[in-house]
């Protein structure tokens, strides 16, 4: 293609695009009308000159065109409680069924990691010499040492407040950090399950693994999976840079960013009813018992719903993912 000629012939229509786009609201019936035409023609002339005769000048105002233009027939939307409800019911549950493929294993894999450390770290009094002085370490596991007032030594409000906040941060940090080619979430899942196996060793060795397990067991469990979930998902995106399939990598890299953006909102939700978990059950009086219980009950919802809702969603087509409407059109390009 010729492309001072094909400009020549094409750039009265985009002057005249621009035109209208400047006077906005003020258009007539036959100038709407006119703008639409305008618009579809001048998507098709980026299309043409994006495979064919690139120019990142014209590419640039065309494509500048083009979306001002889109705004403008497609017009605002604006976000209501209706879209909340979707996202809740359908979305977030979708994209989590959908990433399950790589969060359950990630699960799978850290937990194991976790317990082979604190099988390590529970068989050998030299690594636990490595980790702190044994009176130290007395004074960690002792009843009512400093594992066990961790959960009480706040008030419930604003320690729930607190661990939803940094867990919020660590679940924002493997969404975020997973498009620097997955090691940076692989690097923080092998903290977080570190701190949990030297829990587990420590413990195990003082014999109290099960005031341990009771005390973790109650808000961990949601926890840990909501942060496997959001590993999970920044590893998907990290992968998508690696290898993004049919798709061109900014396509690909888009997105899972924007389902990982949907992601993070949802994993906000289950952290905050972690924290409170964390923040109520865990440090309460009932019994040892009726704590795990109320953790286990959590969990199991948590799955229920990501399998139920979430996989009835996914079955009907739902990703996660915006809608057409609501996401930038993706013109096409020659193979």
């Amino acid at each position: 293609m010729d492309l001072d000629v094909f400009v020549t012939a094409h750039r009265t229509e985009w002057d005249r695009l621009e035109h209208l786009l400047r006077r906005g609201r003020r258009l007539t019936g036959a100038e709407a009308d006119e703008l639409v035409v305008l618009y579809q023609r001048t998507a098709t002339h980026l299309s043409l000159i994006q495979s064919s005769s690139p120019d990142p000048l014209l590419t640039g105002r065309l494509t500048q065109l083009v979306a001002r233009a889109r705004s403008t027939v497609t017009g605002t939307r604006k976000a209501s409680w209706r879209d909340a409800v979707r996202f809740l019911t359908a979305g977030f549950p979708a994209a989590v069924y959908r990433s399950r493929h790589w969060w359950v294993p990630t699960a799978v894999l850290s937990t194991a990691v976790a317990a082979l450390l604190g099988w390590w770290i529970g068989t050998h009094p030299e690594v636990q010499a490595a980790i702190g002085a044994p009176e130290d370490l007395r004074a960690m596991t002792r009843p009512g040492g400093e594992y066990e007032t961790y959960y009480s030594s706040h008030p419930a409000a604003s320690f729930a407040a607190q661990v939803w906040t940094n867990n919020a941060q660590a679940a924002a940090l493997c969404l975020v950090l997973g498009a620097f080619l997955c090691i940076p979430v692989i690097w923080i899942l092998f903290l977080n399950m570190l701190n949990l196996g030297v829990g587990i060793g420590l413990m195990s060795s003082a014999g109290r693994l099960d005031v341990f397990l009771g005390l973790v067991l109650p808000h961990g469990l949601l926890e840990l999976t909501a942060v496997f979930v959001a590993a999970g998902t920044g590893l998907r995106l990290g992968w998508a840079v690696i290898d993004p399939g049919p798709l061109s990598r900014r396509t690909a890299l888009a997105q899972q960013g924007r389902a990982a953006l949907g992601m993070a909102i949802g994993l906000a939700v289950v952290l905050f009813v972690s924290g409170l978990i964390e923040g109520f059950v865990t440090p309460s009086g009932l019994p040892t018992w009726a704590r795990i219980a109320i953790g286990i009950a959590a969990e199991l919802g948590f799955l229920a719903y990501v399998y139920i809702l979430g996989g009835r969603a996914a079955r009907a087509g739902d990703t996660g993912d915006l809608t057409a409407v609501e996401r930038s059109a993706e013109l096409p390009t020659a193979a």
